[in-house]
C-alpha cells in the first residue's frame, strides 16, 4: 500500500514581517495554509497585500525568552506542523528550538546565507564545496547549517536550509554599486557624476530579490523529499562585478558611468569607517552562487534578474525621494 503523507496545515514563521516574510508570509496563505507570524511587533511588512488579514500575528521577544529558556516551548505549544525560522543567528538559538520541535514539526526550513562560505574559490560556488567562513555571521550561520543538516541526515529531524544572497526588494536599502548601502552611489550614477569603486571593480555581488527567496522557500516545500536533510542558494540567476553593476545603473539614465578606481587603503579613506567595513565584508566575500542545485530537485526559477531586481528597489528609492535624478520626469 502507498504510504499516504503527513497533512500539512499549520506554518509559523519566526519574523515573518521582514524583507522575505513579506512575500512569503502571502504565498502560503494562497496555498492554503495556515500562517502564524512571530514578530517582535516593531514594524509592518515592507509591502501590503490582503491575505496578511489572514495572518495570525503573535508579539514575542525571542532574545527574552530564549534567556529564559522557554522560546522553544512557545512555538511548540502552536502546535505547528512547518516552522520556517528566518532569524536564527546562533547555534545554540537553533539547538533549542530544534530540541523543543524534535518529534512534533513536519518541516523546518532555516534561512542561512551565502556567506558561509567565505572567500569565493572555484566560481560559481555549489553546495558542496568548503565551508570557510571568516566572520562571526558566517561562522554562526555556517555552524547552524552543519548542526541542522546532520541532524536531518542522522536523527530525522526534518530540515534544510537556504541560503539566500543580498536581499533586494522595494522598501529598503540595497548593496550598491560600491559595495555599501549608502544611496548617494545611485544618484551619483543617475547624475553622470564620478564614483569611486575600490580596486578595479572586478569584486562580485550577489543580489536575489525578496519574492525569490520566499519563492524557494515554497518550493522547497513542494518537493520535499528532494528538499530534506539537503542546502540550496538562493540567489539570482548571475552575481555582478562592481564595475558591471555600476555602468549598467548609469545606462537606466542615459548617462556614461564615470568611474574611478582606487587601491583599497586609498578608496577606504574616502567613506565613513562604518561603510568601509561594509564594502570591505562585501568583496572579501565576493560571492557567486550556483542555483543548478535548486533548479533541478526543487524546480527554482528566479523571476529576476540581479538588475532586474536591483532596478525595482531602485525605482522605489527614488520615489521616496532617496535616490536623485537630473530627468525632469521619469518612468518611475
Amino acid at each position: 500500500m502507498p504510504v499516504s503523507k503527513p497533512e500539512i496545515k499549520r506554518v509559523v514563521i519566526i519574523g515573518g514581517t521582514g524583507h522575505v516574510g513579506t512575500y512569503l508570509a502571502p504565498r502560503l496563505v494562497a496555498a492554503g495554509y495556515e500562517v502564524i507570524c512571530l514578530t517582535r511587533g516593531e514594524r509592518q511588512p515592507y509591502q501590503s497585500h490582503p491575505a496578511w488579514e489572514s495572518v495570525q500575528r503573535m508579539v514575542v521577544d525571542r532574545t527574552a525568552e530564549e534567556k529564559a529558556g522557554t522560546f522553544g516551548q512557545k512555538v511548540q505549544a502552536l502546535e505547528p506542523d512547518v516552522v520556517i525560522d528566518m532569524i536564527c543567528f546562533t547555534l545554540d538559538s537553533a539547538r533549542h528550538l530544534v530540541e523543543a520541535l524534535r518529534g512534533q514539526v513536519k518541516r523546518f526550513l532555516h534561512c542561512g546565507t551565502i556567506w558561509i562560505y567565505g572567500p569565493s574559490a572555484q566560481v560559481p560556488t555549489t553546495e558542496d564545496q568548503p565551508r570557510r567562513p571568516f566572520n562571526t555571521y558566517g561562522i554562526q550561520k555556517a555552524a547552524i547549517e552543519a548542526y541542522l543538516l546532520h541532524e536531518a541526515r542522522y536523527t530525522g529531524f526534518p530540515a534544510t536550509a537556504l541560503h539566500p544572497g543580498h536581499i533586494v526588494g522595494p522598501g529598503w536599502e540595497i548593496v550598491n554599486p560600491a559595495g555599501h548601502l549608502k544611496n548617494e552611489v545611485f544618484s551619483r550614477l543617475a547624475q553622470g557624476e564620478e564614483v569611486a569603486l575600490p580596486n578595479i571593480g572586478m569584486e562580485t555581488v550577489h543580489h536575489v530579490h525578496a519574492d525569490d527567496v520566499a519563492q524557494i522557500f515554497m518550493q522547497a516545500l513542494v518537493h520535499w523529499d528532494k528538499a530534506v536533510g539537503e542546502s540550496f542558494h538562493a540567489v539570482s540567476p548571475a552575481a555582478l562585478t562592481l564595475r558591471g553593476y555600476a555602468e549598467a545603473v548609469a545606462a537606466w539614465f542615459g548617462q556614461p558611468a564615470r568611474l574611478r578606481f582606487l587601491p583599497w587603503p586609498e578608496w577606504r579613506q574616502t567613506v565613513t569607517e562604518e561603510d568601509a567595513a561594509i564594502t570591505w565584508d562585501h568583496i572579501a566575500h565576493s560571492p557567486n552562487a550556483s542555483i543548478a542545485k535548486a533548479q533541478r530537485l526543487l524546480g527554482y526559477q528566479p523571476r529576476y534578474s540581479s538588475l532586474e531586481a536591483i532596478y525595482e528597489a531602485v525605482s522605489w528609492l527614488i520615489q521616496q525621494g532617496r535616490v536623485k535624478t537630473t530627468l525632469p520626469s521619469t518612468p518611475w
